[in-house]
């Protein structure tokens, strides 16, 4: 096992990778704290890279959707980009129809962040970056330092996440890694989807968290019985329609009994992943609005990706009747999340 510096860019990009020794590796980038590859032993012990993204480090700086990257201070989507907290209202950056999207004009993914750490910690190749988003920055109020720490523990991906401010803000951070468990991200439509969940978060035509709760039970959002990723998204629905025919919606986590909030396998390659979390909630995300323009490892077209996406409720500082994503001085942000993968 190992845990090393690789590479640095001509822009400055560094590339860490933590590998084990039964051939899975990560390769994390400093630009918006993202994971680069994921290397992953399939079912005929080839070793996959499943996550979706660029060759080179340097192609993250160009338009893409969020491959791979730290995601905040607030992911998803806040609407009509503002929010009122302690009598004040904080107008924000609006980059998608009039609302604010994964944290502004430029979020967390796009930041160059710090490496703190990167060694063997009691057994276990560690990463450890950290970026100082300061008071004001995309209109956010206080000085908010995070830490993001990449484990492989095993064949577990670990991500925690700590966040402290000096004002009260909100803060709602996730990994947007885009996967497919083949690695050739030609679909994920046959990928088998489990989400310990029978509720979700009602989305208007804009997908945007309305504050009503669904019971999903039994319809095409239900994926509390495994099935694919395609087999319900033909059915006529208004809200696969809004989502082009897919999913891109939030759900909350049943967390009373021992069952993961996730997973997602592909019978091609026998990779299955798991995923853990101490969230509530968890977006799956389709690739619905991927069209082929994105000439990354590949031209990643409609549906060849899905994404989970642990996270707090969305719109959560425009709706009391969510919990709170608000941070304080006395209260911190501190979350975990894991994927951990297996031959099934």
């Amino acid at each position: 096992m190992e845990a090393k510096k690789i590479a640095t860019s001509a822009t400055g990009i560094e590339t860490y990778e933590l590998s084990n020794d039964s051939g899975m590796s990560v390769q994390i980038i400093t630009f918006g704290a993202r994971i680069h590859k994921l290397f992953v032993p399939n079912r005929d012990g080839k070793t996959v890279d499943v996550v979706a993204g660029f060759d080179d480090p340097e192609g993250y700086r160009t338009d893409n959707p969020y491959f791979n990257a730290i995601i905040g201070r607030v992911v998803n989507r806040i609407g009509n980009a503002r929010f009122s907290l302690n009598g004040k209202t904080y107008e924000l950056y609006k980059n998608d129809n009039g609302n604010c999207l994964h944290g502004g004009k430029t979020g967390f993914d796009s930041r160059i962040w710090t490496c703190e750490n990167c060694s063997i910690i009691n057994g276990v190749p560690t990463l450890v970056l950290s970026y100082f988003s300061p008071d004001g920055e995309e209109n956010f109020p206080g000085n908010m330092k995070v830490t993001v720490t990449y484990t492989l523990n095993e064949n577990t991906l670990g991500i925690e996440y700590f966040a402290e401010t000096d004002l009260d803000t909100p803060c709602n951070l996730t990994n947007h890694a885009y996967f497919n468990l083949d690695g050739d991200f030609e679909t994920a439509r046959e990928h088998i989807v489990f989400i310990n969940s029978h509720l979700m978060t009602e989305s208007d035509e804009e997908l945007i968290a309305t504050g009503k709760i669904l019971d999903i039970k039994d319809t095409p959002f239900d994926f509390s019985s495994p099935k694919t990723i395609g087999r319900d998204t033909g059915i006529d629905h208004p809200l696969l329609k809004i989502a082009r025919n897919g999913y891109d919606f939030n759900y909350i986590l049943e967390k009373n009994n021992d069952k993961p909030a996730a997973y997602a396998y592909s019978e091609k390659s026998g990779i299955k992943m798991t995923v853990f979390t101490d969230r509530p909630c968890l977006q799956l995300y389709t690739g619905n609005f991927l069209d082929g323009s994105v000439h990354g490892k590949k031209d990643f077209g409609y549906q060849s990706t899905f994404c989970m996406e642990t996270q707090g409720y969305p719109n959560a500082c425009n709706v009391e009747t969510f919990p709170s994503i608000i941070i304080t001085k006395d209260k911190p942000l501190s979350t975990k999340t894991k994927f951990a993968f297996e031959i099934k």
